[in-house]
């Protein structure tokens, strides 16, 4: 069975990137989206290390933004047509699966924004960006896609609520990715019950990372998890979201990742 993780990895540091490098090379999933990445040591440890064991990585190129990054221990496709589309491309990374049938994978990191006019701006650039990118996408392709990352909002429904923090056009997300035939993945597997990858200072929870799935896999959904190790081990302050879909995988593709055996000697 094909299975998927997405985690915000706070720009990690060099030193935080050993320990939350150990947690991810012992994690079974096929794909990896981290999000959050930048251009610091933390992040080219992470990469570098998994590189060098034989995985498919791709990092779009950064200037001082955060970004997103796969990893894939199978074969994959690197999809820089889709990522174009954004109206900040190096948030987004995209590739298909080798799959049967294929599956298309697109990891987002959607800016952050307090109510400053020019962030305010962007983050609803980039949504709409994203709205349009998905709608351009062949029906096929999109009945076959996985959306995953920090969304970085809130949905309508959200557990505890939080008037008058979120702007229309943030929860609008929501209905444009009902609209293209996205269903929420842990909405459909776990009903009604609350899922928080974030946490104030003031201990409120939020539910800022995602993973969507086509029509075409709805149905192939096996199960998922909200994981808080990484947050309750500092590894970063996001809980990482996994999903397994029921999808035959080639074992003699897949690449084994060796175990951290000490800091630093990965591989």
């Amino acid at each position: 069975m094909l299975s998927i993780l997405t985690v915000n990895i706070q720009a990690t540091s060099r030193r935080r990137a050993e320990p939350l490098l150990r947690w991810l090379a012992d994690r079974p999933e096929h794909v990896l989206l981290l999000t959050e990445t930048s251009n610091g040591d933390g992040t080219a440890y992470l990469l570098d290390h998994f590189r060098r064991a034989g995985c498919h990585v791709h990092h779009p190129t950064l200037d001082k933004d955060r970004g997103a990054a796969l990893i894939s221990r199978m074969p994959v496709t690197i999809r820089p047509d889709i990522a174009a589309r954004l109206s900040i491309p190096g948030r987004a990374v995209a590739a298909t699966i080798h799959t049967n049938p294929a599956v298309t994978v697109l990891g987002i990191y959607v800016p952050s924004s307090d109510r400053a006019p020019a962030k305010v701006e962007r983050k609803r650039a980039f949504l709409a960006s994203l709205t349009d990118t998905l709608n351009h996408l062949p029906a096929d392709e999109r009945a076959h896609l996985v959306l995953g990352g920090d969304y970085n909002v809130i949905t309508r429904d959200h557990q505890p609520p939080y008037p008058g923090v979120w702007l229309p056009f943030e929860y609008a997300l929501f209905d444009a990715l009902t609209a293209v035939g996205l269903t929420d993945a842990h909405h459909h597997l776990t009903p009604g019950i609350p899922h928080h990858s974030w946490y104030g200072r003031a201990g409120n929870g939020y539910r800022f990372d995602y993973l969507h799935v086509g029509t075409a896999l709805r149905d192939r959904l096996h199960s998922g998890s909200y994981l808080q190790e990484p947050r309750d081990q500092r590894l970063t302050d996001h809980a990482a979201v996994t999903l397994t879909l029921n999808l035959p995988v080639d074992t003699l593709t897949i690449r084994d990742t060796p175990p951290v055996a000490e800091p630093a000697t990965l591989f």
